[in-house]
């Protein structure tokens, strides 16, 4: 962007200033520390100028929001046409619960609803299970049946709502649930907007819920988008995590690459399933954490829209712009949260809330303030969505297309994220021979990806451990006062309330419907053919989320990390 001339003259400027300025500085004060680094360790220069950006072509680098590569934003306006989806998450206790809750939160303002459900519903079991109790209710809604699902929604259209759900290995099940749900109501499939995240690779990588082995569980994944292109168009039916990775523990650059390579994963596995690219691509989103480092998170999201552009087109040949858009949610951080004052955890959630929106993201969660003692308590959760909307109205940071763009300091760490990233997918492809399925399926079965997140984790508490990271309330600017401000607990009868339903449902369910309707489903998984349809009929049989994935587990064996099956 500078010709040769101009740079000259800025290095011997800046060669100049080094000597008059700031190495008298630096004799008389010094600097606040040593090296200066990122949360993921990743240093950070001192200065920057046009001399660390002297290689990007703006055209082909930055070009325009809404243009290729997208480096500068998805879409032409940004946030000026319209701000992101302000999608905070819930779910506690019963489905009536929940329900008050969503209600609750679009009286105040959100415009997207996202569902969290309790730790059976995740791993695929029921509330009854012997294994359920004690977790019933305590870390999301518990969902045994489509009953759950029309008490969770009574109310709330579904062809009005956009609603994402935050679920995994049982993920066909509640994608099954939501369309049964629609059928119900009298919605076209083709109006229902949801989001399920559905990512089991990220699940073996980092999160740890799963119910089958990698490869029949990426089977399941493609058949949910190859459901999606058929019956629900407007269904994102997998949103590629990284929050979970980064969560465990990743860098940054870890995130962003882990990331994308589980998503080029399941472009490989979509297409060897013999879809077209362009039918699909559209409706893969992502969903990414949004850190404390406010550059270094912002050059991770525009890095990874260009990343994303370039290898949809180079590797996978999509020729719609709409395949090669990389799509979004953000949520901050919650690793970052502190039990120890917090309080503070507004400040935090607030930087990081900007950094997603300062990076372009579609969509996006703040965390409640009190989420590291317990489930989010109302006034918390208001403090959150409260906080989304005075950054949207009242900071102008809306206002500006791409406002970071052009700085030599975040378009010089777009490079090196990019540059870093790009190293880890060569090295993942490699590992699967050229494909980007296999590689991260080799990762998985040889322990990469964990090693590789084990170790920049383990870096990462050893500096705050010596002092060197800075936590403010915990290893600095600590206090003896008890600040824990009052919590929610979600009272132990939410099991007996639950357990009464799901023996009701039972109880009048056709029971002959529900086992034809369960060998529907293995008949299917024994003839590779999509499960969807027959899950959506033994929903409507009022089949339980464990019957049905039972049958999953009959077919493939129980996955255990230890071993591979059990």
């Amino acid at each position: 962007m500078y010709d040769e001339d101009d740079l000259e003259q800025i290095h011997q400027q800046r060669t100049q200033w080094e000597s008059e300025r700031l190495e008298p500085a630096l004799d008389r004060h010094g600097e606040r520390k040593d090296e200066f680094v990122t949360v993921s360790n990743h240093e950070v220069d001192r200065l920057y100028t046009p001399e660390d950006v002297a290689d990007i072509d703006y055209l082909e680098d930055l070009g325009f929001p809404g243009e290729e590569p997208y480096t500068r934003g998805p879409y032409p306006t940004m946030h000026r046409g319209r701000t992101w989806t302000m999608r905070q998450f819930a779910g506690f206790g019963t489905a009536e619960e929940t329900n008050d809750r969503f209600h609750y939160l679009i009286e105040n303002g959100q415009t997207g609803l996202s569902t969290a459900f309790d730790m059976p519903s995740l791993m695929g079991i029921d509330s009854d299970h012997r294994m359920s109790e004690g977790e019933v209710g305590k870390e999301g809604v518990a969902v045994d049946t489509l009953r759950d699902m029309e008490i969770l929604f009574e109310g709330i259209d579904v062809g009005e709502v956009s609603t994402s759900f935050t679920i995994n290995p049982s993920a066909p099940v509640i994608y099954a649930m939501y369309v049964a749900l629609a059928d119900q109501q009298g919605v076209p499939r083709e109006e229902i907007r949801a989001t399920f995240q559905n990512d089991m690779l990220k699940e073996f990588i980092a999160q740890k819920e799963w119910v089958v082995p990698p490869e029949p569980s990426l089977d399941a994944v493609t058949d949910t988008i190859e459901f999606a292109v058929e019956e629900t168009p407007n269904v994102y039916p997998v949103s590629i995590s990284g929050y979970h990775i980064r969560e465990a523990g990743s860098t940054a650059i870890q995130e962003l690459a882990f990331t994308l390579a589980d998503g080029f994963a399941y472009v490989d596995d979509a297409l060897e399933r013999g879809l077209d690219v362009d039918a699909f691509a559209p409706r893969l989103s992502f969903f990414f954490n949004a850190h404390n480092s406010i550059f270094e998170e912002v050059a991770k999201f525009r890095a990874g829209r260009r990343i994303y552009a370039r290898v949809m087109d180079e590797w996978y040949g999509a020729d719609e712009s709409e395949s090669r858009r990389l799509k979004f949610h953000t949520q901050t951080a919650g690793q970052s949260l502190t039990a120890q004052q917090p309080l503070n955890n507004v400040a935090r959630v607030t930087i990081q809330a900007l950094a997603g929106i300062l990076g372009g993201t579609q969509s996006l969660h703040t965390n409640s303030f009190d989420e590291a003692l317990a489930l989010p308590s109302e006034k918390a959760v208001r403090v959150a969505l409260r906080t989304q909307q005075i950054i949207a109205e009242e900071s102008g940071v809306a206002d500006i297309v791409d406002p970071l763009g052009g700085s030599f300091a975040v378009e010089a760490l777009t490079d090196e994220v990019e540059r870093e990233t790009m190293d880890y997918l060569e090295e993942i492809r490699e590992m699967g021979g050229g494909s980007m399925r296999d590689g991260v399926l080799t990762g998985l079965g040889e322990g990469y990806f964990h090693r590789e997140i084990q170790e920049a984790s383990y870096e990462y508490q050893n500096r705050v451990d010596a002092g060197e990271e800075v936590v403010v309330g915990v290893n600095e600017y600590t206090i003896e006062e008890d600040t824990n401000p009052e919590i929610l607990e979600v009272d132990d009868s939410v099991r007996d309330q639950q357990l009464e339903r799901l023996a009701r449902v039972k109880d009048d369910r056709d029971d002959e419907a529900v086992e034809a309707s369960l060998e529907g489903i293995s008949e299917a998984i024994a003839n590779d053919e999509n499960v969807m349809p027959p899950i959506i009929d033994a929903v409507k049989a009022y089949a339980t989320m464990g019957e049905i994935m039972d049958v999953f587990k009959k077919h493939h064996g129980a996955y255990d990390e230890r071993i591979g099956l059990a």
